[in-house]
This record gives C-alpha cells, structure tokens and sequence, in this order.
C-alpha cells in the first residue's frame, strides 16, 4: 500500500498534468471552431465545382486532356496529408494505415503535414515532396502541391495520383478515405462529399462554350485540382483541432477522475494510521495503569 507521502506525490503530478491539457484543450477549442468554420464553408462550393466538371467533361465526348488519359497503372503516387502534431488521438494512425497499404516498390509520396513526412521516412517509403501547410491553409500551398502531383503525372513518371487524408464531418468524427485525384474522372468515394452519382447528370442540356471548349475545359480542370486539394487541407486542419480537443478533454477528464481516487486513497490511509495512533495510545495508557 502506498503511504500518504507518495500519493500526495502522485496528486500533484497528476494534477500539472491535468492543468496542461486542459490548456491545450482550451487552445485546440479556439483553433477548432474558425477550422470547422471555413472547411464546412467550402464543401457546398467544392461540390458544385465537381459538378461542373463532370457535366462539362461528359457532355462533351470529342473533349482529349492529358489530365483525363487513364493509363496502366505502374507507379502511382500519393498525396497524404496527415498533421503537423500529435496529441490527436488516433486520427494520424488511421489515415497512415491507409498509405501503408500501397505497394511501396511501385508507389512514391507527397505529404503534407510534419507528422505525415515523419510517418514516410520511418516506414522506408519513398518520399518525393514534402509540404507544410498552415493552422490556416492558404490556398497558395494547396495550389503548390496540385501542381507538383500534376507534373509528375503529365511527364509520366507516375501513372495515377490518389489523396489519402481525412474527411471532416463533425467535431467527434473524421473519416480517413482515399481517392483518385488523377486522372481527373468520376470520384469513387462520392458519399464523401454527399453528393449522388445520378445528381450531376440529372438535367441534359445544349450548351456553347467561349472561346472553345478545350480552352474552358483546360482551365476547370486545373482550377477544379487546385480547389478540391485545397478542400483536402481544409478538412485535414479542422480533423486535427477537433481529434486533439476530443483528446485532451478525455486527458483532462481522466486526470480529474484519478485524482479523485487518489484523494479517496489518501483519506482512507490517513484515517487508517490517525485510528492505529489512537489504538496504540490507548493500548500505552492501558498498559500504564
């Protein structure tokens, strides 16, 4: 049994302990709420792009881009966006272990995120690029990792491009998923951005394009990869700040709860050695008279 000395001991470990996540509990609540606000903010818009690309490419059979040529898949590589710190529960785990199922003779990786670089180097991957990217992410670093994936594919080093990372829904879940980014085509994880298969094509319409179609096309195309990827890092930041509020709230949580018991510990042992005192007075005075 542990003596009082030790679990006051104890106690106050616990209890620096419960003081410093409950602050970065506070802190990853403050970051959270502007997070969640911007990256629920951009799904509506983010839909209606794919929409359009969709529409736009389909009605228009006799439209060729490089960026839509599916070819044989030999060498793909990954764009993983993952977290720039820990502390957030399992949300990296689950995103890595989807990365880690890829062939890693024949794939090669772009991350974004400290943690998701760090996550590369150790498992023996090959790492191509690595990107930071804000608390805020600015559309500037999305754009910079598009055009990195697109060069790689329109030079044909690599063959597809797929984006693993995780999906923001609401502050106690995030869903990691992995897609097909390039070549541009129908997205398979369509529940993701709670959009319908048979939605985008509900409506057949003639339309013209000016100046031409493969000016207008081109243009969406890269423009729809720079925001969707943007979109990426969007819910990639508000998953982290809302895994590492739930996290340090259960922390926090937990250490009051310890302490509680301790303190119960504590009381029962004390009470215990102020009744053995007392007994041994009063067995000391009993054998004095």
């Amino acid at each position: 049994m542990l003596s009082t000395h030790d679990i006051r001991r104890r106690i106050r470990s616990i209890t620096s302990t419960a003081q410093i996540t409950k602050a970065m509990q506070m802190v990853a609540a403050s970051k959270m709420r502007k997070a969640q606000q911007v990256a629920l903010a951009g799904h509506p818009f983010v839909r209606l792009l794919y929409r359009m690309q969709r529409a736009a490419t389909t009605r228009a059979p006799e439209f060729t881009h490089p960026l839509l040529v599916a070819r044989e898949v030999r060498r793909r590589a990954v764009i993983l966006a993952g977290a720039d710190k820990g502390l957030c529960g399992a949300l990296n785990s689950n995103v890595f272990r989807i990365a880690a199922q890829f062939d890693p003779q024949s794939t090669v990786f772009i991350t974004a995120g400290r943690r998701a670089a760090q996550f590369i180097a150790h498992s023996g991957r090959r790492l191509v690029a690595e990107f930071p990217y804000a608390d805020t992410p600015q559309f500037a670093e999305a754009r910079a990792i598009a055009a990195f994936a697109r060069d790689l594919f329109l030079e044909r080093e690599v063959d597809q491009v797929q984006v693993v990372a995780t999906h923001f829904i609401n502050t106690l879940t995030q869903q990691p998923f992995s897609l097909e980014y390039l070549p541009v085509g129908e997205i398979k994880a369509l529940k993701l951005e709670g959009l319908e298969p048979a939605e985008e094509l509900a409506h057949v319409t003639e339309f013209r394009c000016e100046p031409s179609v493969e000016v207008l096309l081109g243009y969406l195309l890269s423009h729809y990869l720079n925001i969707y990827l943007y979109q990426v890092l969007l819910d990639a930041k508000a998953s982290e700040q809302s895994a590492r509020m739930v996290s340090m709230k259960n922390a926090t949580d937990n250490a009051e709860r310890l302490i509680k018991d301790l303190t119960l510990e504590y009381n029962k042992v004390r009470q215990g050695n102020i009744t053995k005192e007392l007994l041994d007075i009063a067995g000391g005075q009993a054998d004095s008279a």
